[in-house]
């Protein structure tokens, strides 16, 4: 096959995969920065009507190079814990650029430390009412104006695990409990001037434009005070040839319609926020694997590839059932097979499974919903070959369980300008180890 990149986007070629694999080994992360960029220009461009502020949920991926470089693309962050905000600060974003929404109950050293972070300018998005309670004394003092979460108890997401806004899910104050949410803050002169409503990843842009109409209600029903809008992230990307993106430009369009509107009714302007994350990274990175072993399971069963990194490296097949494209490309940097360009091969006789190294039976990179494996179109690769898998750019290394099996973490590589930068070195087993101690000698025999 002649194809000048893997997918026929962006810039990486089988040439650059075995320049990577080369010089890193496998498994390892490599993200291509211009197509960061290309999604970062495409939500600051999204259409608004009285402002708009575009926050990168950093849980999609956290690596520091990767804070950096889109936080200098003029994006802010959407935190999910304190720790992501300590981090953030440490790879130079100033706190008045973060907005936490969490679930965790900061006391003691986290207390201490979420106040410090509130008074040099990162917005607090109250998600339960122990929360306000527990920072009501101090915005009071300090005069802190406050977001609210709301659970509208409807969702959308592209599994049930992704769905954060029905009964099934615990994120935000419901809105059987806003009344008295409210009547607290009041009683403590609290002022809530922005309110966010995320209801669900990679799901119906239909349900996206809902939420739309649904929160400005709220705003208007709850929130007198409210001069900013949050919708939330979810913005679906597509991995796989089959998917369509969300419509940005649609959407803002939308939005910006229905704010007109809401001015027009109440003479209140809202600046409009959203919170991408997958819809930045996740199609800027591919995770570059070697097969390392074929097995097979009879004539009626399966012919398997057992490749150098599983789901240590990605593990959203096994949580979600997701699918990501996969490429193989030839020991020598030629391309085998794209999940883009399937036409030479066989429908039938050239199905095959990807599974990793660890000992679970649902390690594989194709799996459906149930955790069934799932049998995929592509070429028959040698030993030493690489497998791509494509998609990998969030919500692979940042939340897969690395050391499972006492794998190390793996390397992370960015290209940008043609140059491969390495922006996480590979896990040594002594740092895995580190904080390990060992049984008292008088325990042992």
């Amino acid at each position: 096959m002649k194809t000048e990149t893997l997918s026929g986007k962006g810039n990486i070629t089988p040439a650059i995969i075995k320049k990577v694999a080369d010089r890193f080994g496998t498994p390892v992360y490599l993200y291509e920065a211009n197509l960061i960029s290309e999604k970062c220009d495409d939500v600051l461009s999204m259409p608004n009507k009285y402002g708009l502020r575009v926050r990168y949920a950093m849980k999609a991926n956290s690596s520091r190079a990767i804070l950096q470089y889109i936080t200098g693309k003029g994006l802010h962050l959407d935190l999910s814990s304190l720790n992501e905000g300590r981090r953030a600060h440490l790879a130079g974003v100033p706190y008045n650029k973060m907005m936490l929404t969490t679930q965790e109950i900061p006391i003691e050293k986290n207390r201490s430390d979420l106040e410090h972070m509130i008074q040099k300018g990162m917005k607090y998005n109250v998600c339960s009412l122990r929360q306000l309670e527990l920072i009501a004394d101090f915005a009071s003092e300090n005069n802190i104006l406050l977001s609210m979460r709301i659970h509208p108890g409807e969702g959308s997401g592209e599994s049930s695990t992704r769905n954060t806004g029905d009964k099934y899910s615990c994120f935000g104050v419901h809105l059987t409990d806003i009344d008295n949410t409210l009547s607290y803050a009041k009683s403590k002169r609290l002022i809530f001037d922005q309110v966010h409503v995320h209801i669900g990843s990679g799901g119906d842009p239909e349900k996206w434009r809902e939420n739309i109409d649904r929160e400005l209600g709220f705003v208007e029903k709850y929130f007198p005070d409210a001069k900013t809008v949050n919708f939330g992230g979810g913005l679906k990307e597509a991995r796989m040839p089959k998917e369509t993106p969300a419509d940005i430009q649609d959407l803002g369009l939308y939005a910006k319609k229905r704010i007109e509107e809401f001015y027009h009714k109440t003479g209140r302007k809202l600046l409009m926020e959203i919170e991408p994350g997958t819809y930045i990274m996740a199609t800027s990175g591919n995770l570059i694997t070697e097969v390392i072993d074929k097995k097979q399971t009879g004539p009626d069963g399966f012919e398997f590839l057992v490749l150098s990194g599983g789901m240590e490296v990605n593990s959203r097949p096994l949580n979600y059932g997701s699918e990501h494209p996969f490429y193989l490309v030839s020991r020598d940097g030629k391309l085998l097979s794209s999940e883009f360009n399937l036409k030479h091969l066989d429908k039938e006789n050239d199905q095959k499974i990807p599974v990793g190294r660890c000992c679970e039976s649902g390690d594989s990179q194709s799996l459906d919903e149930h955790s069934q494996i799932i049998p995929r179109v592509m070429a028959n690769p040698n030993f030493g070959d690489y497998f791509v898998i494509g998609g990998c750019g969030a919500y692979c290394s940042s939340m897969s369980p690395f050391n499972y099996n006492s794998h190390v973490q793996a390397p992370e590589v960015l290209l940008i300008n043609s140059e491969l930068i390495c922006i996480r070195e590979q896990q040594t087993l002594e740092q895995m180890t580190a904080n390990e101690q060992p049984l008292p000698q008088k325990f042992t025999s």
